[in-house]
This record gives C-alpha cells, structure tokens and sequence, in this order.
C-alpha cells in the first residue's frame, strides 16, 4: 500500500510543480504565447479524454464484471456521472460566489475578493484531478503493478500536468494584471496546485482500503476529467484560432492520438 500511496504523492506533486512553472512565466512574462497555450491545452484535452476511456472506463468495466454484483454498467454510469456532477457543482458553487461578488467592479475590495475566487475557482477544481492521479495509482496495489496499469496511471498525471501548466499562468498573469507584484502573484498562482497531492493521497489510500469502490472512483475519475476537458479545456483552446482555425484541433487529435497509442499498444 505504501509503494502506490507515496507514487501518487509524487504524481500529484509533480502536477502541483507544473501548475507552479506556469505560474512562474508572471516572473518572466507580462503575457504568454496564446498560440502555444492553446495547442498545449488542445493536446492536454486530448490525452484526458483518451485516458479517460482507456485507463480508466475501461478498466472500471472489467474490475466491476469481475469482482461486483452489480451490473457493470450500472457501476461505471453511477460512478461517471457522479465525477461529471461532482465538478459541475464545484464549478456552479464558485460562479455563485462570483456573482455575489460582483466582478464588474473595480474598487479595492472587490478587487481582492476577485483574485481570492480566481484562486479559489482553481484550487477546486483541482481537488477531483488530484483525486483521479490518487485513484489510478491506487488502482495499482490490486493489479500487481503491471507495465500498461503503471503506464495508463503515468499518463493521466502527464495529462493533467499539461493543463495544470496554462491553469497556473491563468491565475498569476490576471494577478499580476490587477496589481500585485510578481511574487505575490506566483505564490497565489502555484498554490491553486498544492491541493492536488492532498487529493491524490486521499484517493490512492481509498482504493487501497475499500477495493469494492475502485470501479465506481475510476469512473467518478473519468467523469471529472471529460467534464473538465469539454467544458474548460476544448472552449477555451479555441479561442482567437481565426487565423489558424485548426491549430488547437490537431493538438486535441496529437494528444488523443499519443495517449491511445501508449495505452493500446501497452495493452
């Protein structure tokens, strides 16, 4: 149990130190690359929702056949649509808190109140992600650490640390646009991340614990991540491709591409 918990602590940290480089460009940069952050985003939104099948649907299907009564489809649909809402209502309970902010203001306070639900709107939505790298490395105590099992858990926190990269320079850079200094603004920027080690410590030692919930928290896992992916990722790597419509496209098809390749041809 030890091996998987303390993998997906490092995983997970690992994600939190990418959210925490692409807070860093606020050091560096007054504004990013849009170009290179859309393709990038693209390429992270096409590896989650690869994995989201591969490494995690699927395996939730088998595990649920296997070792459940319960119909398997009914294991994976539950579990699925529990990830989805679970994220929706994470999204709904900061967009709420936003509007009764107010964030058309510019005043002092409300200034300060806008750059902590930034903050904050990330660190929530990082918790499920955390939870998904926790959940698959956990996975791994039951499986006896086979290649593709090990690979599927890789990539999924290669995959959110891809979009963790342009999430962390999303909450600096409007920081650093608001006013505050560029350290400030780094040190808010990275630590919308450092949830996501807390998260994934949580879902690995879960998994490990009660094996009867593995296929429902890798489902609930896929689902977080497609809703994070359509909702967030695809949208907003689409913006301002006027001139090239399909660059970000082709790095959704680059990254779905790479992450079916690893996990079919590893299985």
């Amino acid at each position: 149990m030890n091996n998987v918990v303390l993998m997906a602590l490092v995983a997970t940290t690992g994600t939190w130190l990418i959210t925490a480089l692409g807070a860093a460009m606020v050091i560096f940069f007054k504004n990013t690359n849009k170009k290179a952050l859309n393709l990038m985003l693209g390429f992270a939104a096409g590896v989650m929702i690869a994995a989201s099948f591969w490494s995690l649907l699927q395996p939730a299907i088998e595990r649920a056949e296997t070792h459940l009564n319960i119909p398997a489809w009914i294991v994976v649909t539950v579990g699925f649509l529990f990830g989805a809402v679970f994220m929706w209502a994470s999204d709904k309970t900061v967009t709420f808190a936003r509007k009764r902010v107010g964030t058309t203001v510019t005043d002092t306070s409300n200034r300060i109140n806008r750059i902590i639900l930034l903050c904050l709107s990330i660190t929530l939505h990082n918790i499920p992600e955390g939870l998904a790298v926790g959940v698959a490395f956990g996975a791994l105590h039951s499986e006896g650490y086979p290649a593709e099992a090990l690979m599927g858990a890789v990539t999924i926190a290669v995959g959110i640390g891809l979009q963790n990269f342009p999430e962390g320079a999303a909450v600096s850079l409007p920081l650093r646009r608001e006013g505050c200094s560029r350290l400030k603004s780094f040190f808010l920027g990275q630590a919308s991340g450092m949830v996501e080690p807390i998260a994934g410590v949580i879902g690995a030692i879960m998994v490990v614990h009660i094996q009867t919930m593995l296929p429902y928290a890798l489902a609930f896992a896929a689902g977080a991540m497609i809703l994070v992916a359509v909702h967030e990722l695809i949208p907003e790597c689409q913006q301002n491709q006027s001139s090239n419509p399909y660059f970000a496209t082709m790095g959704i098809v680059a990254g779905f591409t790479a992450m079916m390749l690893l996990d079919v041809a590893l299985g």
